[in-house]
């Protein structure tokens, strides 16, 4: 008993006091400034394991603080900005409020609400122990510009969140939101995404469309040794995994949050880490056919310092059962797959990041889908060749223009790749892909223009080429010819042909472009202005459609 107690002590208070644990959720614009100090040279953000805990990015601000004076104006004035929000020390009476609990008379202290200072509804504690509580709001009005402009939507959530750390290493996590929405439903997921996967807007039983969001997490971080950092967390919350700038082929984000365990280990320029998830299966309002599945992915990263980012990743997906290998962490899944009876859906990837040119940024992924993906190496353009691949390049004040970043990035993924023959193992979470987007037998140039105004406003504009062979239906929705074009549908023996041309099928070329204006008039209120338009070429069918919608988003986080 007297080791247990040891152990425990030893585990909470031999390395130093951490002021937050907690992460900094992935929606959170302080990702675009460290990112853009990271190209820069002045940090070394590791962001293909982006969920950052408070206290991490306030030790990048720290560095970036330290090197000001290669800053710009504006540089500044976003660096001085999330000071006040990230590190402990530098919250003070003058630049920080609380609703309650400020001491201060109600009614006077409400004088507050709109300033420039960082708003909590209450926040107690010190350094290492503390509680923040914070009120959360959205509004989005949303209006189809063509080819219907009668199409319009209004949507409103309001909820809560509490954080913090206790014990110096434990930081804690709870958030929950429910909205409704006015308006024509088919605008909705297309302004907000996640209402693809959101089971009330699916279900819709009730009066008034609804929808809800809740993630909740602790996570416990330790520094047993010099440059040996440990961390474990268990809960919800959004997640991306490996590299892409438009968007990731290994885990994009753009699904469902997931529940967990995580957990990482640095040591040096050894990075380990491991991802152990459960999700579900495509929607049904029958509930016999409504499923847990489970998505299972581990990283080994090796950073040379101002050279390059090697790693390797391994991801698996299956159903049925929670199995023991695949929460082994230094087991390699794609080989001990097949001693568990060939069953389930096994990937390895293979990337780099560089950073060997100034304010220049390099990195690439090749996703190979189960060991037949491996015939990449044949040269052959067979159904076996599962594979995606990805390159892209982050520039960052190209031609000398400060505040300015441009991206460029291509992305192929070969036919039936993230497909399985059972289609419970496809690589999907709600039926929405866990990867790249633009899924099987397509390929993407993604390009995206961004410019810091000031420290309260930024303009991004985004360009998508993309390419996609989908495959053929009759008039009754009967398929007629697989392509391998999308995840529901895998190859089946003895019926599909084996050679799977690229962008073979129903050719669709789509043009994409985004216009995003965010504006930070005040500390704590975002409001982000987005115009679509989007067109889509049938070359097949020789048939053109495009259509366009603008909407404002307007958050509140005090």
């Amino acid at each position: 008993m007297k080791k247990v107690f040891l152990i425990f002590i030893v585990l909470f208070w031999v390395s130093e006091i951490y002021s937050q644990v907690e992460n900094v959720p992935l929606s959170y614009p302080v990702y675009d400034f460290l990112k853009e100090m990271s190209v820069k040279g002045i940090i070394d953000l590791n962001d293909d394991n982006p969920n950052l805990s408070r206290f991490e990015v306030a030790d990048y601000l720290k560095i970036i603080e330290e090197n000001k004076l290669e800053l710009s104006k504006t540089e500044r004035d976003l660096l001085n900005k999330y000071k006040v929000e990230f590190i402990y020390e530098e919250s003070n009476e003058s630049n920080t409020w609380n609703l309650f609990g400020s001491g201060k008379n109600f009614i006077k202290n409400l004088e507050d609400f709109f300033s420039n200072k960082q708003k909590y509804i209450f926040s107690y504690g010190e350094k290492g122990n503390n509680v923040y509580v914070e009120g959360l709001g959205n509004i989005y009005v949303g209006r189809k510009t063509k080819p219907n402009k009668n199409v319009n939507v209004l949507m409103t959530d309001g909820g809560l969140r509490a954080r913090g750390t206790v014990f110096n290493h434990l930081g804690y996590f709870f958030e929950y939101s429910k909205g409704a929405i006015i308006g024509q439903k088919e605008l909705a997921p297309l302004i907000e995404p996640r209402l693809r996967s959101d089971f009330k807007f699916n279900e819709d039983a009730e009066k008034v469309l609804s929808y809800d969001n809740t993630s909740a997490y602790i996570k416990y971080f330790i520094e047993p040794m010099d440059r040996f950092k440990l961390s474990g967390q268990i809960g919800r919350e959004r997640l991306t995994y490996g590299y892409g700038y438009g968007s990731k082929v290994i885990l994009s984000g753009d699904n469902p949050d997931m529940d967990f365990f995580k957990f990482s280990a640095d040591y040096d320029l050894f990075h380990l880490s491991g991802i152990y998830a459960s999700t579900v299966g495509y929607f049904s309002k029958n509930r016999d056919e409504r499923y847990t599945k489970y998505f299972s992915a581990h990283r080994l990263k090796i950073a040379i310092k101002n050279v390059v980012d090697i790693g390797v990743t391994d991801v698996v997906i299956y159903n049925g059962r929670i199995d023991f290998a695949y929460l082994n962490p230094i087991l390699f899944w794609l080989f001990a797959e097949k001693s568990l009876q060939d069953r389930d859906n096994k990937n390895v990837c293979f990337d780099f990041r560089t950073r060997f040119l100034k304010n220049t940024e390099f990195q690439g992924t090749i996703f190979i889908d189960d060991d037949e993906g491996f015939a990449i190496l044949s040269g052959k353009t067979n159904r076996e060749q599962k594979f995606a691949y990805q390159l892209g390049a982050y520039f960052y004040e190209p031609l000398s223009i400060k505040n300015l970043s441009f991206i460029i990035e291509y992305t192929k993924i070969r036919p039936y790749t993230y497909t399985h023959y059972d289609l419970k193992n496809n690589y999907t979470a709600y039926g929405i892909n866990l990867g790249h987007p633009i899924g099987p037998n397509a390929d993407e140039v993604f390009t995206r223009l961004s410019y810091n105004i000031s420290d309260w406003g930024r303009i991004n504009l985004e360009y998508r080429f993309i390419r996609k062979g989908n495959n053929i239906f009759d008039d009754n929705g009967n398929l007629i010819k697989n392509v391998g074009g999308d995840l529901i549908h895998a190859f089946r023996d003895g019926i599909d042909d084996e050679d799977a041309r690229f962008l073979d099928g129903e050719r669709v070329n789509t043009n994409n472009i985004i216009l995003n204006f965010r504006l930070i008039p005040i500390r704590n209120y975002i409001i982000n202005f987005y115009f679509v338009y989007n067109i889509d070429n049938n070359l097949t069918k020789g048939i053109k459609s495009d259509y366009s919608y603008a909407f404002v988003r307007i958050n509140i986080e005090y």
